[in-house]
């Protein structure tokens, strides 16, 4: 077992598996851990699918992330022989004079601004033209939309797959199984202790998620529970890839007034809203109870989907750690502390792989890549500038 590895990856999740792929293959021993066997149910990195979209609402400083992830994920495709990226189109939908989501007070115009800015093929919709080419939706009339061909959907658990199987092949070494417990920092660098071993790396990177703020000083990070249900539908084939887009639907005025979803993979359409309450990532109530799932179905699905039943086939649970505004954190503990990457806010996994490879070229080169200047440390934070 090698202890003393150039680059230590803690974590294999969406940003741990593509910062341990781009670091590999780089004439560099690589080591990277996972407490459990990814890609694995107990974090955030699992449920089937993850939306992708480049007009990114959330702010301009995005877009470059990716638009480089989808280059990657159709390179990761080639090597692999595997399909990871589903460009089925995204719808995203509002209307009034608010539409919060992600930090931003109208979700659907700061969408179609970046959209602008960037040039992104899209098409800014009204009611009537929504209701006629989807007819699943029922809408008020009231409801504007912005639609995007290039979004669609990524294969979450598939990806992280691909990714530490060709980090294998380019000669990365992966300990599943291996929690880690504490890390120290002193006059020979950094150790970090797991229960198998103490490690006297060169750098470490930690990418863990939900678990971050139990092992760094991370004040403004939450940890909430998210709950993911899969409905019967009356008539599956309407709502299938080729005939529904992904959407988000800010169907109100005010917080928690959104939903969103995804076609009906062969196994029922996936829905979901965006949940608030705070969790340990040890003891998370993984159980959906029947009252939990008619309060959704109830709040945001009847009435506003056709042919959507209230049968459930499904549900599942996973983690958001998030940061005020919505941001990522990607910062370095100090100039010769770890680099943490996390915070992800409920929309990383689409820029993950980008992420990935920024990370990486910051840890190999000492420098960090400009793509990840905007995602420094929120104020309160002990990272550096």
């Amino acid at each position: 077992m090698d202890t003393s590895p150039d680059i230590l990856v803690v974590g294999l999740g969406a940003m741990g598996a593509a910062t341990l792929l781009f670091a590999s293959g780089q004439g560099l021993r690589v080591l990277g851990i996972d407490r459990y066997e990814p890609p694995h149910h107990h974090g955030s990195t699992h449920g089937e699918s993850r939306i992708t979209r480049v007009g990114v609402g959330e702010g301009a400083e995005y877009v470059p992330l990716v638009q480089r992830s989808h280059r990657l994920w159709r390179d990761l495709e080639t090597a692999t022989c595997t399909s990871l990226y589903h460009a089925c189109g995204g719808l995203i939908l509002g209307c009034g004079d608010a539409a919060p989501m992600h930090g931003q007070h109208h979700f659907l115009d700061s969408t179609v601004a970046v959209a602008e800015a960037f040039g992104i093929r899209h098409e800014v919709l009204d009611a009537d033209t929504i209701a006629a080419r989807w007819p699943q939706f029922q809408l008020t009339g009231a409801e504007r939309g912005y639609f995007e061909p290039e979004a669609g959907y990524l294969r979450p658990e598939a990806c992280v797959a691909a990714q530490l199987a060709q980090a294998r092949l380019r000669g990365a070494e992966i300990h599943n199984g291996e929690c880690l417990l504490e890390w120290s920092k002193d006059s020979r660098g950094i150790a970090v202790r797991t229960d198998r071993t103490t490690y006297r790396p060169g750098l470490v990177v930690f990418c863990l998620g939900a678990w971050l703020p139990g092992v760094v000083p991370a004040p403004l990070l939450r940890v909430t529970r998210q709950v993911l249900h899969w409905f019967d539908t009356e008539r599956p084939e309407d709502y299938a890839a080729d005939r529904f887009p992904i959407f988000i639907w800010n169907w109100g005025l005010h917080e928690g007034q959104v939903y969103y979803g995804f076609p009906d993979l062969g196994g029922g359409i996936k829905l979901a809203t965006e949940g608030h309450v705070e969790t340990d990532p040890n003891h998370v109530d993984r159980s959906v109870g029947q009252g939990e799932i008619e309060a959704f179905y109830r709040l945001h699905v009847r009435g506003r989907m056709r042919g959507v039943l209230p049968n459930i086939r499904r549900t599942a649970t996973c983690l958001y750690t998030e940061a005020p505004g919505a941001r990522f954190w990607i910062d370095r503990l100090a100039d010769d502390g770890p680099i943490v990457v996390s915070a992800c806010s409920g929309h990383g996994f689409k820029h993950s792989a980008a992420i990935g490879e920024a990370v990486a070229q910051w840890a190999i080169s000492g420098v960090r890549p400009s793509v990840l200047l905007p995602f420094a440390a929120p104020p309160g934070d002990t990272a550096s500038r």
